[in-house]
């Protein structure tokens, strides 16, 4: 017996947390009837899961790409707010970004279809570590720099500090272990800072390196974590 949402992560459906939001929101049958009650568990041998009315089945593949996300592409698996960053590679096995960017930022995103190694990443409680370039239109001052590695207040919710490893130049590496939304430029802008240019250069111990905006190469688990 294996919980329903683990059993989608692990054919690929989407990230463990993904499914549990498909769960709730009643997109997934079990034995042709809809379960919405997490901590389901079923016999993943002999009862049929279904999604978007297609059966789901273990055994895929694991397929790991690292690409280089450009600026105006989208960190989703579907097209209706802009150009997904999936048309920038070819897969015969449905794939969905980890470790997700906005529109106006580039860098390293991770395509699989992995759903344990996506809950590992972007999962608050492991802590994964995401390292940022950032040009600012002004140098970070000692004083926000301070505030930045304390933490802060955004929207209502407390959020964990920022390291700063390098700043000069209106320029500056930071290090993050949450990733909320839209969090550096959050931070930096309560400050007084505007982000010109926000590049994600390394996701766990994998590094972004000289790969193109656009350009995709495979990878091994191993690489990432």
């Amino acid at each position: 017996m294996i919980r329903l949402q683990k059993f989608l992560a692990d054919a690929g459906v989407a990230s463990r947390r993904s499914a549990e939001q498909f769960i709730t929101d009643g997109k997934i049958k079990v034995n042709g009837k809809i379960v919405k009650t997490l901590g389901t568990k079923i016999d993943e041998l002999n009862d049929q899961v279904e999604y978007n009315g297609k059966i789901v089945k273990l055994g895929l593949n694991k397929i790991y790409l690292m690409i280089h996300k450009p600026v105006g592409y989208i960190s989703s698996v579907s097209n209706s707010q802009g150009k997904s960053v999936l048309q920038l590679v070819k897969s015969s096995q449905r794939l969905y970004p980890v470790g997700r960017l906005d529109k106006d930022s580039s860098g390293l995103l991770i395509l699989t279809n992995d759903g344990e190694l996506a809950n590992y990443l972007t999962h608050p409680r492991y802590e994964s570590e995401k390292e940022y370039f950032v040009i600012l239109d002004q140098t970070l001052s000692p004083e926000a720099i301070a505030k930045l590695e304390k933490g802060m207040t955004i929207g209502g919710q407390r959020v964990k500090g920022i390291k700063v490893v390098m700043s000069q130049n209106k320029s500056a590496r930071l290090i993050l272990k949450e990733g909320i939304n839209r969090q550096i430029r959050r931070m930096l802008g309560k400050l007084g800072y505007t982000v010109i240019r926000l590049k994600r250069i390394r996701l766990g111990k994998l590094e972004l390196g000289q790969l193109e905006p656009g350009q995709s190469r495979p990878i091994n688990k191993s690489d990432i974590i």
